[in-house]
């Protein structure tokens, strides 16, 4: 397949350059918050292909490695001669320091947590508005101990004597500091100097500006062509079919397959949703019973994903043969999908993960694709999809695995089973609303465990399954920490569960956190 790249023309954008840092995305997305578009580039991207983004400004980031390893990740040099404001943070500012006659060393005392920074120059614009005194949060063992050519510096820490740094004739600044993180609180105040002070950046990123320009591309990518949208009803294949049939009206047709381990009802909300109150062309293909055959006797959690993966694909394929004649395949595809499916150092062993959107689909499937959302972070998908007129229960739909119930059903899938987790998950999902919680954690769900105990109910002994609940906070998926609900409204769930599932005698509250455990228990 072949994957057309947005034109979205960002008139003014600012360029990170990442160097492997586990920060990168958050200074995108705070670049965003200010908005301002951030792009992310691999580090060893060509200064030529740089300048021909005529970006307003470059931002270095930070990274794992010291600057004089064998292994540092280094750039084109020629970035320094683009004649735009750059900022280098952490790693970026040693890099900066290396590459401008600066010297770096191995720090005496490492640095890592709160620091208290001093600002000694109140006229560098990057803390334009800001006190003296700053609590930043560092992360680096090295060092800078020479300034660069032309550079002073503009404050301190403890143990930094060159915690910021400027040139203000070629607009460059350092940071030792990281700006992007929450525990620099005035971290945003200060990305904010640099975009719009600093760079000249408006605030002109917004979701509406964003639509009515993702329209004008789809409709000159598409043409008078028809697009095939494979619906999940998670928040990215909705918020893309949305924008796309606001694009294209008819040409759009969404194929919802129903892969039999999805939650209760599910299936009749999609239709709902996209058939009557969207009026999309909608083809709904029931392959529950294929699913499923497939899975019978499957109990490794990896075989039963690759199962439903393949099979999907299987199905998907052959439905789009009914839709006739279609050009393009649309796809959810986000921002960080293309960022973590990129090695930082062209090193595949680097790969952050494998996206079932980015290169996940058979070659042989003969489709150009659409990708709306390729430049949004999920936060930002969010408030496309209110713009666009999704209700709140969609835009902000908690996360749901692509082989849905399956890896939330320990063991082997059968129809029995699936009906004892539905019903128990159901259970969850109405308590934590009704309790007004849902909204305020990330995910919140019920396990079915392949372990029964015994129990006693109305005088008789039982010997059931057993019902995990797990509910969890998180920014992104990546950390998360399990949720102190209220004891009433966990005790609420559980007599909920014991006296309406058939099959379940014993409730438990998972209190693992992200790490060491994951998410989801599959």
């Amino acid at each position: 397949m072949e994957t057309a790249v947005s034109a979205f023309p960002m008139r003014e954008q600012i360029v990170i350059l990442d160097f492997g840092s586990q920060y990168t995305q958050v200074i995108a997305r705070r670049i965003r918050e200010a908005k301002v578009f951030s792009r992310i580039l691999p580090y060893r991207t060509p200064a030529a292909e740089i300048a021909a983004l005529n970006p307003m400004g470059i931002i270095l980031s930070g990274g794992p490695q010291s600057v004089y390893s064998r292994k540092a990740p280094l750039p084109d040099k020629k970035i320094f001669d683009l004649g735009v404001p750059m900022l280098g943070i952490c790693f970026g500012l040693q890099l900066m320091a290396k590459y401008l006659g600066g010297k770096v060393e191995r720090g005496t005392k490492r640095e890592y947590g709160k620091g208290n920074l001093t600002v000694k120059d109140s006229h560098c614009e990057l803390f334009g508005k800001l006190p003296k005194n700053l609590q930043v949060w560092n992360s680096h063992g090295d060092k800078l101990t020479k300034l660069p050519t032309g550079f002073k510096t503009v404050a301190i820490t403890e143990n930094s004597p060159h915690a910021a740094i400027e040139n203000r004739q070629r607009r460059f600044f350092g940071l030792q500091f990281h700006p992007e993180v929450v525990h620099t609180p005035k971290g945003k105040k200060v990305i904010s100097n640099f975009v719009h002070k600093i760079c000249g950046c408006g605030r002109k990123w917004t979701m509406r500006s964003y639509i009515d320009q993702a329209v004008e591309d789809i409709r000159e990518q598409v043409g008078g062509e028809h697009v095939i949208l494979g619906l999940s009803g998670g928040v990215d294949s909705s918020v893309a079919a949305a924008l796309i049939h606001r694009a294209i009206g008819n040409q759009l047709t969404c194929i919802f397959v129903n892969n039999g381990v999805l939650r209760a009802n599910e299936a009749e909300a999609v239709q709902k949703l996209f058939r009557d109150n969207f009026k999309c062309k909608f083809l709904y293909e029931d392959t529950a019973k294929l699913f499923l055959r497939k899975l019978k006797g499957v109990t490794d959690p990896e075989t039963k994903r690759k199962i439903i993966g393949n099979t999907f694909i299987d199905v998907f394929q052959k439905a789009t043969r009914k839709v006739g004649k279609a050009k393009f395949l649309a796809q959810g595809t986000l921002y960080p999908d293309v960022i973590e499916s990129v090695p930082i150092d062209g090193n595949p062993a680097s790969l952050i993960k494998s996206h079932h959107n980015v290169g996940g689909l058979p070659k042989n499937m003969k489709f150009k694709l659409v990708e709306p959302l390729r430049q949004l972070f999920k936060d930002e998908v969010r408030l496309l999809g209110l713009e666009l007129g999704l209700a709140k229960e969609v835009v902000w739909r908690q996360p749901f695995p692509g082989p849905g119930l399956a890896v939330r059903l320990l063991g082997e899938v059968t129809e029995e089973r699936l009906a004892i987790l539905r019903n128990a998950d159901r259970i969850v999902m109405s308590a934590i609303r009704d309790a007004g919680w849902y909204y305020k954690v990330w995910q919140s769900f019920a396990v079915l465990l392949p372990v029964k105990s015994v129990g006693v109910m109305g005088d008789e002994r039982t010997y059931e399954f057993t019902i995990a609940i797990r509910v969890v906070d998180s920014q992104d998926g990546m950390t998360a920490d399990w949720v102190k609900l209220p004891a009433k409204l966990l005790e609420t769930i559980s007599n909920r569960i014991i006296n309406e599932v058939n099959g379940v005698n014993r409730v438990c509250y998972d209190i693992t956190s992200k790490p060491p455990g994951t998410i989801e228990w599959e």
